[in-house]
């Protein structure tokens, strides 16, 4: 069957990997672009933006999925953006009779969520990106109430893929240069759920290809790697080949010297305590789903991961 899917934000981390997820299985992927692109890796590119409701719907004209990748840069005008473009992105998908699939963060949650969170952990952020993401779920029930088809798939920190504001590369090592040591965020004695972006597409792709199963609201947690900041430290000693690679702590400090001046490092600052604790995703109800979760070994996506970034050679 002819499948076809628009990709909102298929220039970037989660979009670009989704894109690619859904041409390897036979998918049509238009992609979303505010600029001129040229034709490359299968994508049919479309000129229009997210603000636009007559773009959207326009794009979405035939599509069974609308995917909503946009992601603003550096957590950049989140506030005056995100409602309007998933408000702009639930309207095309109503007028395509197309299901709209979301990339879930887990910023929605704060401390009363518990120590594992699965998908009816309570969404009570103590944060304003928080609350903008609790916002935007909110109007995709609201969609699937009123006779919509939604699919929301939440996962951890990014690391792989195209995706360039992750912690991975903006904090763990530094792109474009060898790596010479190892800075981590939190206690490098917790763990912390990492969602290795292939493997997550890969779920997206394989959700996809069961929508006969799927209800109108589906909610589902990723768990991807589960690691220690020190077991993750250990992958990239072992693939750069480098066991002693020294783990140095993110620098907090300079995050509160500059946050009331530097926006992004307000914004980075706010996200401090999902670092202060583990960060476990319940992915029972995912797993039982598909039979298993995509996964790839993890030296084999770390090795991945440095080589986008310009760590290592490819």
């Amino acid at each position: 069957m002819d499948r076809k899917a628009l990709i909102i934000g298929a220039s970037g981390g989660v979009g670009g990997e989704v894109a690619s997820a859904l041409l390897r299985k036979g998918w049509k992927v238009i992609g979303l672009s505010r600029v001129e692109r040229p034709a490359r890796d299968g994508i049919d590119w479309r000129v229009g933006d997210a603000m636009s409701a007559d773009d959207l719907r326009r794009a979405a004209h035939g599509v069974d999925v609308v995917f909503y990748g946009a992601n603003p840069p550096k957590y950049e005008g989140w506030a005056e953006v995100c409602l309007p473009m998933i408000r702009n992105s639930i309207a095309a998908a109503e007028s395509a009779g197309a299901r709209l699939v979301f990339p879930g963060t887990v910023y929605n949650f704060g401390p009363d969520a518990g120590e594992m969170w699965a998908e009816d952990a309570p969404q009570n952020p103590l944060t304003k990106k928080g609350a903008i993401r609790v916002a935007m779920e909110a109007e995709l029930e609201a969609f699937a109430v009123r006779g919509g088809r939604v699919l929301i798939v939440r996962a951890g920190d990014f690391f792989g893929g195209q995706s360039d504001s992750s912690w991975f590369q903006g904090a763990l090592v530094k792109p474009g240069k060898p790596v010479t040591g190892f800075t981590y965020p939190g206690d490098p004695a917790l763990g912390h759920d990492w969602a290795y972006l292939p493997d997550l597409a890969e779920t997206f792709a394989q959700l996809l290809d069961r929508e006969g199963r799927l209800a109108a609201f589906e909610r589902f947690h990723f768990q991807g790697h589960r690691l220690t900041g020190r077991e993750m430290a250990a992958a990239v000693g072992r693939v750069v080949k480098n066991p002693a690679l020294p783990v140095k702590p993110f620098p907090w400090w300079m995050m509160v010297m500059t946050s009331p001046f530097v926006g992004f490092c307000r914004e980075v600052l706010e996200m401090r305590y999902l670092w202060q604790k583990p960060l476990r995703l319940d992915n029972r109800k995912l797993a039982g789903f598909l039979g298993a979760e995509p996964h790839t070994p993890l030296d084999q996506a770390v090795r991945q991961s440095l080589v986008r970034v310009g760590c290592l050679p490819a």
